[in-house]
């Protein structure tokens, strides 16, 4: 089976950064951290109204890391221009909404096709992998692939809140929709609210390559320890892999 990757998000080091103001923790150096025990890749969200990463937090790691850098971005001018000037490895476009608390489900690339072309086209020509943060919807899947996508990240938010019969039929659709992603030559990133019991179920997933995680690993290191947190959580990934 191919082996699974693990991403990192360390937006929430940045949180907890600007409760206070100054410049500790810093998200860079939790980076350098993770990459240490585990990780394969750093997430950041720059969101418009910079709540967690700014920008001199990209420019940081993008100056500093070797290891693929995946940012997370809202489909506009702006973060579509400081994107095309950094280059980071992957960008993958996620809605935006400046009320929500954290991204509340998957983007509509069905109807904003028209919006969305120009974007990835643009990051695409910048030598940008270009990913779609999308519900395991088969339309969005389908026009994903149209508008050039080379991966689709699946959000599993609402496979986590599940309990019951209503979680094993989202890990169904999670499913169907990873075989979907796979069949049109894309690649299957999954994420969102995933933790130690939620992501072995989706790295068990063949066509799941990557999982994206972030906020439960830093709750966790307040109790085991950033280092230990994202060891474990490789580890109950390649198990789940294994078996």
């Amino acid at each position: 089976m191919t082996p699974i990757r693990l991403g990192v998000n360390v937006d929430h080091v940045a949180t907890l950064r600007n409760a206070r103001g100054g410049t500790h923790p810093d998200p860079l150096a939790a980076a350098k951290l993770v990459l240490e025990h585990g990780a394969d890749s750093i997430t950041i969200h720059l969101r418009e109204d910079r709540r967690h990463i700014r920008d001199a937090d990209c420019e940081a790691m993008r100056a500093a890391l070797s290891a693929p850098i995946n940012l997370e971005m809202a489909a506009t001018a702006e973060m579509q221009a400081i994107a095309t000037r950094l280059r980071p490895h992957a960008c993958c476009i996620v809605p935006e909404r400046r009320a929500e608390l954290t991204t509340e489900g998957g983007l509509d690339a069905e109807g904003n096709q028209a919006a969305l072309a120009p974007v990835i086209a643009a990051l695409v020509g910048a030598g940008i992998r270009v990913s779609l943060f999308l519900d395991p919807d088969a339309r969005q899947v389908e026009a994903a692939a149209r508008l050039g996508a080379k991966a689709v990240e699946l959000h599993t938010g609402t496979f986590c809140e599940a309990s019951g019969p209503a979680r094993e039929a989202e890990l169904a659709r999670l499913r169907e929709a990873a075989r979907l992603v796979a069949s049109l030559g894309m690649e299957c990133h999954a994420g969102h609210g995933l933790d130690y019991e939620t992501a072995p179920l989706l790295a068990a997933i063949p066509e799941v390559v990557e999982l994206n995680i972030g906020h439960f690993l830093m709750g966790q290191a307040l109790f085991e320890g950033l280092p230990a947190a994202v060891a474990r959580m490789r580890r109950v990934m390649e198990e789940a892999r294994r078996t």
